[in-house]
């Protein structure tokens, strides 16, 4: 499904971008054509008028100056003495071309009102039309000169013209598809990245449905099987399935509500009741809460408070206490009889943190993250009824939740330490 997708956000990115560019390069290349055209024809214009200019002037022609002209402005000419031509141009006669100045008379008569097949000798200004033909930039004009008028035609080729535009769509074509490749590999790459975090979200969504639903299958079972011998169970024995029953209904009522608080977390709907607490208070009740449990478990539970009282701290008192108890409780379950635990808190610059610790096994560095994976035990051969691998990655949400921290640290000696960062309001 994930390859899928990644192809069709690939195509479809590449496709829209692609279109934008193109649409960017046509605009581009229009206005690059256009002045191309522009430029080819000023330069034709300009040279032309040099040459009306020079006939003006002039009251005898060379050969010389006539094949100068043409090599120099890359035009080709055609001038008359009235009607006649001149003898240059019987000598470079080519009847291609000839076919192409009459073209260009006929336009200059019919479309600009210079007539070149008539004398016009009365005007005393030279006329000029500019237009073009096919294939040619062309220009006519009359030249009065004392005995008569010189008549003349300029052809400017456009090959030179169109094939500096076709190369410039080739070069323009080779842009945009080299950079609709890139775009379709940046793309491919851009989208695998976003692609991933789902990949690895659906992933772990799997994983902890299967590890819920296992967790759930076990306590039902239980049930079951505890309801369905009770038919035929004497009253003590019915009694004990109703008292094992009882007890695993409370633990998927424990699973539920653990699982509900990490969806209000995923959600971002997990309400923070914040309130100034004293911590030192906050942790004098917790020690007082668990200090018979660890007895009655051959463990011991100290407390350690600094002599100065902590600062108030803006935190929700319930949800910290909850961490602790999952600290703690985790804390008893894995530390053996006749194990530490303590309880601490020290004011740091700008924080309060608050530690527990044991001098149980351990937790190793490369399980140090994974500890706060949903349904994770760092002990996968413990079968514990009591903890589902949820607890410390609930107290890891709601210390983000307060914008703090709790990380792992190795007791000094052996075991493990939680430590969590409660940040300080500046004052």
């Amino acid at each position: 499904m994930f390859r899928r997708l990644h192809i069709h956000m690939t195509l479809f990115s590449t496709l829209i971008t692609g279109i934008i560019l193109s649409l960017m390069a046509a605009a581009c290349l229009l206005i690059t054509e256009s002045n191309i055209r522009q430029n080819h024809y000023t330069i034709f214009t300009n040279n032309a008028y040099s040459c009306i200019s020079y006939l003006e002037s002039q009251n005898v022609l060379s050969h010389r100056w006539m094949q100068q002209a043409q090599n120099n402005y890359h035009i080709q000419m055609q001038i008359l003495d009235g009607q006649h031509p001149l003898f240059f141009d019987r000598l470079h006669e080519n009847s291609d071309l000839q076919d192409i100045f009459s073209l260009a008379k006929k336009e200059s008569k019919e479309n600009h009102g210079l007539d070149l097949d008539s004398s016009g000798s009365s005007q005393a200004l030279s006329k000029v039309a500019m237009f073009q033909i096919p294939g040619y930039y062309a220009c006519t004009s009359r030249i009065p000169k004392k005995q008569g008028s010189l008549h003349a035609v300029f052809l400017y080729s456009q090959k030179e013209q169109v094939s500096q535009i076709l190369r410039m769509r080739l070069l323009f074509l080779c842009a945009v598809l080299t950079a609709i490749l890139a775009l379709a590999i940046f793309s491919w790459l851009f989208t695998r990245k976003m692609i991933r975090p789902l990949e690895k979200s659906r992933k772990e969504q799997n994983a902890f449905i299967a590890a819920a639903s296992h967790e759930l299958r076990s306590p039902l079972a239980v049930i079951q099987s505890s309801l369905s011998a009770i038919p035929h169970a004497s009253k003590e024995r019915a009694d004990q399935f109703v008292s094992i029953s009882l007890d695993e209904c409370r633990r998927m009522s424990r699973l539920i509500q653990d699982m509900l608080s990490l969806s209000r977390s995923d959600n971002h709907t997990w309400i923070l009741n914040a309130a100034p607490c004293e911590v030192d208070t906050l942790l004098l009740e917790t020690f007082e809460k668990y200090q018979q449990p660890a007895r009655e478990k051959g463990k011991k539970l100290q407390i350690r408070l600094p002599e100065d009282s902590l600062p108030v701290c803006i935190c929700d008192p319930e949800k910290i206490s909850q961490i602790l108890t999952i600290l703690i409780d985790n804390a008893l379950s894995y530390v053996p009889e006749g194990g530490n635990i303590r309880l601490q808190a020290e004011k740091e610059p700008g924080s309060i943190a608050i530690s527990v610790s044991d001098n149980g096994p351990g937790i190793p560095d490369s399980e140090k993250d994974s500890v706060f994976q949903r349904f994770y035990r760092s002990d996968a051969s413990r079968n514990d009824k009591q903890h589902f691998g949820l607890g410390l990655c609930i107290a890891k949400e709601i210390a983000l939740l307060h914008q703090g921290s709790l990380k792992i640290l190795d007791t000094p000696g052996g075991g493990a330490t939680f430590v969590l960062k409660l940040p300080l309001q500046k004052s």
